[in-house]
């Protein structure tokens, strides 16, 4: 009798056990709730900050996101004696793809074409660029296989051999249609070694009279 009552015991344990863990987990099966969530470190939630555009108690103009101080300009480290412009940003071949306000056609003169700049050039287009134009730059990368909207450009058509050295260069700098920006990803120095294997995929694939 005791032998009956111990196991009639265990399994009416055992059946509310259950029933709590199967409780939990129905709990967190993601419904909406009124009730505010348990937060066991506050602080990494409630920070003292400001989100983009949020109003501040603080400035007197009542704006959280402040404006640069009037006469505010870029200052690199060797601003004394004017030998390094990589945060001014002053060379509109290097850094915008442009010549007087045209597309340059030319690689700037900081970017020598070598070897090692090619090499470099299709290690980044092979990262960055040929899930959509393809290894070959023909335009049928892999995504396209996935979807029609997106049409890369094919670097091998004559539209493609049209395109200057500065408008590739601002294409990766800007973005251009459905292509997103990738200044971001890519140096300046890096955006002209892909431009430079480019158009060294274009060069090698036009036939050579014997």
């Amino acid at each position: 009798m005791l032998l009956r009552s111990n196991r009639t015991f265990r399994g009416v344990l055992l059946l509310g056990a259950a029933l709590l863990v199967g409780g939990a987990l129905t709990g967190c099966r993601g419904q909406l709730s009124q009730s505010p969530p348990i937060h066991p470190n506050p602080n990494m939630d409630q920070q003292k900050r400001y989100d983009p555009q949020e109003p501040s108690t603080f400035f007197h103009d009542r704006r959280s996101m402040r404006t640069f101080v009037a006469g505010t300009v870029a200052r690199p480290p060797h601003a004394v004696t004017g030998k390094d412009s990589r945060y001014l940003k002053a060379d509109s071949h290097l850094y915008q793809g442009k010549v007087n306000g045209t597309f340059a056609t030319t690689l700037p003169k900081q970017i020598k074409l070598t070897k090692a700049l090619l090499a470099r050039g299709q290690n980044r287009y092979n990262i960055f660029c040929s899930a959509c134009h393809g290894f070959n730059g023909n335009g049928k990368g892999i995504v396209t296989l996935y979807s029609e909207a997106i049409v890369p450009r094919n670097f091998l058509g004559m539209r493609g051999h049209s395109l200057t050295l500065g408008q590739m260069f601002s294409a990766m700098t800007n973005g251009m249609g459905t292509m997103k920006p990738y200044r971001s990803q890519l140096t300046a120095e890096d955006r002209w070694a892909v431009v430079a294997y480019i158009r060294a995929l274009q060069i090698s694939r036009i036939p050579q009279s014997r």
